[in-house]
């Protein structure tokens, strides 16, 4: 099972011809309310992956907390391990541009209610694959990773958004995924030797004997493991929004451990994944089902 110790937001999404500047206001063109939050949004892609998923996190007791989880239910996700607390349900207030790019401001609400004692609620077993990334308190983050580590579970650190505190702690998960700039971010707090990013993440790998992921967008996915480097394309599409893309791939690349697939169709299939959701808007209602993904990827390869 993946186990997703994690954040759940409802984003709240205008669109925009295009991003406004620092004191601009720019007219909107369209509203609309989905659920998100990085931790849902990379339950929801495990889920779609094919894989069974138990999600850890709080809400609110407000009117937007059904919404945030509407999603997460109908992918029959394990909701057992979600608490209520009195702070508001964390929201996201997103910016998308005609381009497809996007700015987001993340109010952390109930998210930050997420402590170690929490993690009782994860019931960890040596064969899970535990799923975290960083909208949630750093010292929770920290404690999934040494649980996991002494249940035998695999880790997935997903370093967004960056907090240069969790540089401390990085080394402890098994895979870490970042985009490049997280990584350069990293590099620089980490000290990381290398003239390139392949050297630097090579270094990484080397240092901590862990693997290294690191996202580049619609150029594809880079990955160092103390044994290997591997490169991974991208499907080459147009992008609607690229909001959640990069969850999507967590999520993805998650459920391919779980589900026993080698380091590198692991990866690829993230990695279609990833491009796929950028082909409608939206972060979770835009991940794309695992007949989706597969069908992609071998149009791609014939």
């Amino acid at each position: 099972m993946i186990i997703v110790v994690g954040s759940i937001n409802l984003d709240l999404i205008a669109n925009v011809d295009r991003l406004p500047g620092p004191g601009e206001t720019v007219r909107g063109s369209g509203f609309a309310t989905a659920p998100g939050g990085k931790g849902a949004n990379q339950a929801l892609a495990a889920a779609r992956a094919g894989a069974k998923v138990r999600m850890v996190g709080a809400v609110g007791k407000d009117n937007f907390a059904a919404e945030a989880l509407a999603l997460l239910r109908d992918g029959k996700v394990d909701l057992s391990g979600i608490t209520e607390t009195f702070a508001s349900t964390g929201t996201a207030l997103i910016l998308v541009g005609a381009d497809g790019e996007n700015v987001i401001a993340v109010v952390p609400g109930a998210n930050d209610s997420v402590v170690p004692g929490d993690l009782a609620k994860a019931l960890l077993g040596k064969d899970d694959v535990v799923l975290l990334q960083l909208e949630i308190p750093l010292p929770t983050v920290d404690a999934a990773l040494d649980a996991a580590r002494a249940a035998g579970a695999v880790t997935v650190l997903n370093t967004a958004p960056f907090r240069a505190e969790a540089a401390a702690f990085l080394g402890k998960a098994d895979y870490v995924v970042a985009n490049e700039t997280e990584f350069d971010l990293y590099g620089e707090a980490l000290s990381l030797n290398g003239r390139g990013r392949p050297a630097r993440m090579r270094d990484y790998a080397g240092k901590t004997g862990r693997a290294i992921v690191v996202t580049l967008g619609g150029e594809g996915v880079l990955a160092a493991t103390p044994n290997d480097f591997l490169t991974v394309p991208a499907l080459r599409i147009t992008p609607v929004d690229t909001v959640g893309a990069g969850d999507t791939f967590c999520g993805y690349f998650a459920a391919g451990l779980s589900l026993g697939l080698s380091l590198d169709k692991a990866l690829a299939r993230a990695a279609a994944a990833g491009s796929l959701a950028c082909l409608k808007p939206g972060a979770q209602p835009a991940i794309p089902l695992a007949k989706d993904v597969d069908a992609a990827l071998q149009k791609s390869a014939g």
